[in-house]
């Protein structure tokens, strides 16, 4: 008899923009067209429920009924808080004789996100010339700057002129100060939005001085390809 697969929980930050919930929802959906197998669940860290703890604790210690293996599955483009402290906590101690959790890294670093960033940047009309910033969200932990780097670096690869970083919190330089800053060699800036789905910090993103901001990672069908990806790996850690 085929065992029946861990639950997948995607787990995103919680928006209150009805744009960026579709995506995400449609990251997920997308995992189930290609998947059908899979129960997916979504679960989020702030701002919308159910919170991830709770959804995971669902899974594996059920009110009645079996429990089941779950994977938690970031929807976050980078390391940070949320990974290594919400959701490291939600899995943590699950293994007493219950269902088992164990959490995937982020999305990212992936250089599909790098290809998708790079799409972005055509489909917003990006000149040779052109000075781009990626405007990442930002986390007081150095891992998260350093899943950045990597898009950095690809997207450098790719295009001619010069590529920085700004982000939207925790971290230094903030986007405005890096397109102010690339503002000085470059007669045009533009902004890469290196976020999954339209939301308040995409809406920050027109007022921060820049000639062009790209649309989001989302929608795309490679995001539902990472989330998979992540699974797959996550499965070989279960306790």
């Amino acid at each position: 008899m085929t065992p029946t697969p861990a639950v997948l929980i995607g787990c995103s930050h919680g928006t209150n923009d009805p744009e960026g919930r579709a995506v995400i929802r449609g990251i997920l959906d997308g995992v189930r067209a290609v998947r059908p197998d899979l129960e997916v669940r979504e679960a989020f860290v702030d701002v919308q429920e159910p919170a991830v703890a709770d959804v995971v604790t669902d899974v594996v210690r059920p009110d009645g009924g079996a429990s089941r293996d779950a994977v938690v599955v970031p929807l976050l483009l980078s390391g940070g808080f949320h990974v290594n402290v919400d959701v490291a906590e939600a899995v943590a101690d699950r293994g007493d004789g219950a269902g088992r959790a164990v959490a995937a890294t982020p999305l990212g670093p992936d250089d599909r996100l790098v290809e998708i960033a790079a799409e972005r940047l055509r489909d917003a009309g990006v000149r040779p010339e052109d000075a781009v910033v990626v405007a990442a969200a930002g986390s007081s932990r150095p891992e998260a700057a350093r899943d950045v780097e990597h898009v950095i670096a690809g997207l450098r690869a790719l295009h001619p002129g010069p590529v920085t970083v700004g982000f939207g919190a925790m971290a230094k330089p903030t986007v405005g100060e890096a397109v102010a800053t690339a503002r000085e060699g470059a007669s045009r800036v533009v902004v890469v939005a290196f976020l999954l789905a339209p939301g308040y910090f995409y809406d920050r993103l027109a007022e921060v001085g820049a000639d062009v901001v790209t649309q989001p990672l989302g929608p795309d069908p490679r995001l539902a390809e990472i989330v998979l990806d992540r699974y797959a790996e996550a499965i070989s850690r279960l306790p």
